[in-house]
């Protein structure tokens, strides 16, 4: 069943935060699309004003200018939500590394702001984005829920915290939370420019004005790359998945595996460039390879991955296309 086909109360309100961002304005879109309600919560510090006017106009959005470090702004915020898809947090691996204490009080103290205020509110499903990088180093593969190794970043740690207090308030009040572990997601309006900026969009930006990308190390790392309509069916899933499931984490993936410099020179034959790429020093802490074991995420969210890899691309690359 694609997500679409899901059925909510037709006057469900889902709270969105971080719905100003990449992954958060693409759930707002697609839970309207459906008939329901809408909050957006965001500062607008990562995500961009133009994702909110995108449905400022729609009678069923409203946006809330707001941080979930400040308690009293998500106890508001999650006055009659019924869903929370908690997206907002400060993503990338390196900056964590320059800004420890930024990303404790953001992805750590915010999320709890935000789990409690859902827990206060009686909220009746509490979705939140974890990461692929809580397996650290652990080296098999696929990776698989249950077998994490050492945190290699502050941000990891972030989000391996973030899922101990999504079990802790599961086991202890009652909050149906699900965690969900992003591998590498990308796709329309995911942002291309910056220092952080994730490598597809990047990469696609850099062909298209004919500059020559940089590959951190040798393009031998392997990412299980995700299309973002991939990540809506599981959070809009998991907002109908049972109780028994809550308190958990979950691979959301498609399950494949690309290496980096592959993906590089697909690219350069679908936008029809000819362009060397550069190559420098790996960056601490990446994982060096990534691939997802989507077994539990199938069994108890009923997740079933559309796009593979190849399809999300085009997509992606179609969209940059006629927006950069």
């Amino acid at each position: 069943m694609s997500y679409q086909e899901l059925e909510f109360e037709k006057d469900a309100v889902f709270l969105v935060t971080g719905g100003a961002g990449f992954i958060g304005s693409n759930l707002c879109e697609a839970v309207l699309n459906m008939g329901c309600r809408v909050r957006c919560l965001d500062n607008l510090s990562t995500g961009k004003q133009e994702n909110v006017d995108l449905f400022l106009e729609h009678p069923n959005y409203q946006f809330i200018k707001g941080d979930i470090t400040d308690l009293n702004t998500c106890l508001e915020a999650c006055e009659g939500a019924d869903y929370v898809l908690n997206q907002a947090a400060w993503g990338s691996v390196p900056r964590s590394i320059e800004m420890p204490l930024y990303y404790e009080e953001v992805n750590i103290r915010g999320t709890l702001n935000m789990m409690e205020a859902a827990r206060q509110k009686k909220v009746k499903k509490f979705v939140y984005a974890s990461s692929s990088s809580v397996y650290g180093d652990h080296p098999v593969l696929p990776k698989k829920e249950g077998q994490e190794g050492n945190l290699l970043s502050p941000y990891a740690l972030t989000k391996r915290v973030d899922e101990e207090y999504g079990r802790l308030y599961y086991k202890l009040y009652g909050l149906d939370t699900y965690g969900l572990r992003y591998f590498n997601v990308f796709g329309r309006r995911q942002n291309p420019d910056g220092a952080y900026a994730a490598v597809i969009p990047k990469f696609i930006r850099m062909l298209l004005k004919g500059e020559a990308p940089t590959i951190h190390g040798d393009g031998r790392q392997s990412r299980d790359f995700t299309y973002i309509e991939n990540v809506i069916e599981a959070n809009l899933k998991a907002c109908k998945a049972p109780h028994e499931a809550g308190g958990q984490a979950y691979n959301i993936a498609y399950g494949g595996r690309e290496y980096l410099i592959d993906l590089y020179h697909i690219m350069c034959e679908k936008l029809g460039k000819d362009i060397a790429p550069q190559f420098g020093p790996e960056r601490a802490g990446d994982i060096k390879h990534s691939n997802a074991d989507i077994s539990k995420a199938r069994e108890w969210l009923g997740y079933e991955p559309e796009y593979n890899f190849e399809r999300g691309l085009e997509l992606a690359i179609d969209w940059y296309k006629e927006n950069l």
